[in-house]
């Protein structure tokens, strides 16, 4: 435990809480869904980080490609992504 905030060492490491799974998709491990208190938060700091980014292209890219996601949306979502990467 990080003894400043008292959260988990691997608080906020996408690659340990969100970690891709076999199928090519990302997974939450069971010790965190089901054992860890600040789950919601540390997934959420997770995302909100530059490879937090990364990872919604990547749900971006797999609406594209399965036809679920238009030209229209998938522009505008590109360009909340890039306002976020400036931040």
């Amino acid at each position: 435990m990080n003894k400043e905030r008292q959260d988990p060492e691997c608080f906020g490491d996408l690659e340990k809480v969100f970690p891709m799974a076999d199928k090519g998709l990302r997974q939450t491990p069971d010790e965190c869904f089901y054992h860890c208190p600040v789950k919601t938060k540390c997934l959420q700091h997770a995302m909100s980080t530059k490879d937090g980014v990364k990872v919604e292209e990547e749900i971006i890219e797999r609406g594209t490609q399965s036809g679920t996601i238009n030209f229209f949306e998938r522009w505008s979502r590109k360009k909340q992504m890039h306002r976020k990467k400036k931040k």
